[in-house]
C-alpha cells in the first residue's frame, strides 16, 4: 500500500504530460483518430515511461502537487505545440499560394484538423503527412515525449524558465522561423504568379479592349498548377528538411526548459 501511495501520484503526473502532448501534436491529435485510441495510447506510453523513469520517484502530496500537475500539462502542450507549429508551415505555404492563384475563395474542411483550409494548403498538408509517416516521424514524436524525462524531471522547475522569459523567446523565434520557412516553400509559385499578374497588367495597358479578368483567372490557375506539378518531385526532400527542423526545434525546447542529460 505504501508503494501504491508513492507510485500512483507519479504515474498520474506522467499521464498528464503525455496526454496533453497527444492533444496537440500532429498525426495523433487528428479528429479522425478515435478518442479511445488516444487515451489508450497515452496510458500505454505512460506505463512504459513509468517503468523506465518513474520507479523510485517520490513527490510531495500537498498543495504543491497541483503545481506539478500544471507544470506537466504545460510541458506536454509546449512540446506538442512546437511540433504542430512546424507542421503548420505546410498549410501556411499552401494558403499563400491559394491567395495568389485564386483558390482562397474555395476553402474546404480539413478532416485532420477540422477547420476550413485552402485547397492547395490541404493538398500539401496531406502529402506532408504521408512523407512524415513514411520516414517514421510518428515514432520520433514518441521518442521525444518519452525521453523528455531525461531532460525535464517530474520534480523540475519549469516555472522558473517561463518567468525568466526564455520560453516566450523560444516560441517567438520558432514562430518567426516557421513563417520564414513557409515563405521559402511557396516563393517559386508565388513569384511566378506575381509575374503573371505583372504581365496581365501590361496587357491591360497596351490592349484596353482585352478582357483581362476573363483570361487572367484561368491563366493563373493553369500557371499555378503546372508549376506545382513541376515542383512535385522536390516536395519530398523539402518536407524531410522541414521535419528535421521540427525535431531540432523540439530538442531546443527541451534544452530551454530542461537540462541536458549527462
Amino acid at each position: 500500500m505504501e508503494w501504491l501511495e508513492q507510485s500512483i501520484p507519479v504515474f498520474m503526473l506522467i499521464f498528464c504530460r503525455i496526454t496533453s502532448f497527444f492533444v496537440v501534436v500532429p498525426v495523433y491529435s487528428a479528429n479522425g483518430v478515435p478518442v479511445t485510441f488516444k487515451i489508450g495510447l497515452s496510458f500505454i506510453v505512460t506505463v512504459l515511461v513509468f517503468l523506465t523513469f518513474g520507479l523510485g520517484q517520490v513527490v510531495v502530496q500537498d498543495i504543491s502537487y497541483v503545481l506539478l500537475i500544471i507544470q506537466e500539462v504545460m510541458v506536454g502542450l509546449l512540446l506538442g505545440f512546437t511540433a504542430f507549429l512546424m507542421m503548420a508551415v505546410v498549410q501556411t505555404a499552401g494558403g499563400l499560394i491559394d491567395i495568389q492563384i485564386g483558390f482562397s475563395m474555395a476553402n474546404v474542411i480539413d478532416p485532420v484538423t477540422g477547420v476550413s483550409t485552402p485547397l492547395i494548403g490541404n493538398f500539401k498538408y496531406m502529402m506532408a503527412l504521408l512523407v512524415f509517416l513514411n520516414m517514421n516521424g510518428h515514432h520520433f514524436l514518441l521518442d521525444a515525449i518519452m525521453y523528455s524525462y531525461d531532460w525535464i524531471a517530474i520534480t523540475g522547475n519549469v516555472f522558473y524558465e517561463i518567468q525568466a522569459g526564455s520560453v516566450s523567446d523560444f516560441l517567438i523565434t520558432t514562430f518567426a522561423h516557421s513563417f520564414v520557412l513557409a515563405l521559402q516553400m511557396c516563393a517559386p509559385i508565388v513569384a511566378a504568379l506575381f509575374l503573371t499578374d505583372v504581365g496581365l497588367g501590361f496587357l491591360a495597358r497596351t490592349a484596353p479592349q482585352f478582357n483581362v479578368f476573363v483570361v487572367g483567372i484561368p491563366l493563373k490557375i493553369i500557371v499555378g498548377l503546372v508549376l506545382l506539378l513541376l515542383l512535385m518531385p522536390g516536395l519530398s526532400g523539402l518536407f524531410e528538411h522541414l521535419f528535421v527542423e521540427m525535431f531540432e526545434a523540439l530538442q531546443k525546447l527541451l534544452d530551454v526548459i530542461g537540462s541536458k542529460p549527462a
